[in-house]
């Protein structure tokens, strides 16, 4: 039961609010409703195999990173760095998931096991090789974002799903990964690059005018995306949700450059009240507007 619930942990389902955004194809194109079971059933079976195959990539890199985990004042208390969860089971676990985890994905949809296939390869190359490079490391953060975001489309008939979403999103995960980066060197300081190597090649004040520029991209894509989607109401009422989005991004701001203890976009969302009140509200708006009114 205890090398269970370590094999739990190792999967980092805190992280798994991720994958939600395969919900956005489903959401934005309109199709969620009691009337349209069929679409929300093969959503929810496309989140669970996305999530489960997150878990999978995270006991890969532990396993791949486990020396340098050892030496991380945080990451070495992961199930497999302290030694909680032992490699080999953790080795048989990663097989056995691959087994179930592909053949569902080729049932669920042949393009979604592309796009699978493909997302779980990324992080591969991502774990070997991506992260090390300065930039690439957070372009491919922001490519799996995509990635997840194009696996809800091909688990759905997609009628008017607009292509400015791709952009908001690609904007919102370099915005997010760079905010990442920035409170990962705040945190290790000069020891920055002995735990990430890639941390050697950014400084505090590069990060800076990265978050800028793909902070105020992120709020100039969504505010286009608000009143030149296919299927928005006439009115422009979208545009009422730019606030929450303005507030998001810059309360994640804040909390990176404020020394917010959580150094992962996933820890801020789970402990920050006001931006999951602001998440929470922003949600609500975008469901009235695109059922209701």
């Amino acid at each position: 039961m205890r090398q269970i619930r370590a094999l739990i942990r190792a999967m980092r389902p805190q992280q798994w609010t991720k994958n939600a955004v395969i919900f956005a194809a489903l959401v934005f194109d309109r199709q969620l409703g009691i009337n349209n079971i069929p679409p929300l059933l093969r959503t929810i079976a496309g989140f669970i195999i996305f999530c489960t195959l997150s878990g999978v990539v995270y006991l890969i890199n532990d396993i791949a990173d486990l020396e340098s985990d050892k030496q991380h004042p945080i990451k070495k208390n992961r199930p497999i760095a302290s030694g909680e969860l032992p490699i080999p089971i953790a080795r048989i676990m990663i097989i056995l998931l691959l087994l179930v985890i592909f053949p569902s994905a080729y049932i669920l949809s042949k393009p979604f096991f592309v796009v699978a296939l493909v997302y779980f390869l990324l992080n591969l190359a991502y774990s070997k090789w991506l992260k090390h490079i300065m930039l690439i490391d957070v372009i491919s953060i922001a490519l799996f974002f995509v990635l997840r975001v194009a696996a809800g489309v091909t688990l759905i008939n997609v009628a008017r799903f607009s292509p400015w979403l791709y952009v908001v999103i690609t904007m919102g995960a370099l915005y997010i990964g760079f905010g990442k980066r920035r409170a990962e060197l705040g945190m290790l300081s000069h020891e920055a690059g002995k735990f990430r190597k890639v941390l050697s090649g950014y400084t505090i004040p590069i990060l800076d005018q990265y978050i800028t520029i793909v902070s105020a991209m992120t709020i100039t894509s969504y505010s286009l995306y608000t009143f030149s989607a296919p299927n928005l109401p006439d009115n422009h009422i979208m545009m009422l949700t730019i606030p929450f989005v303005m507030y998001g991004v810059f309360r994640y701001l804040y909390l990176v450059q404020s020394g917010f203890q959580a150094s992962t976009p996933e820890d801020i969302l789970l402990k920050d009240r006001p931006l999951q009140v602001t998440i929470l509200l922003w949600s609500i708006s975008v469901l009235l507007i695109f059922y209701i009114f």
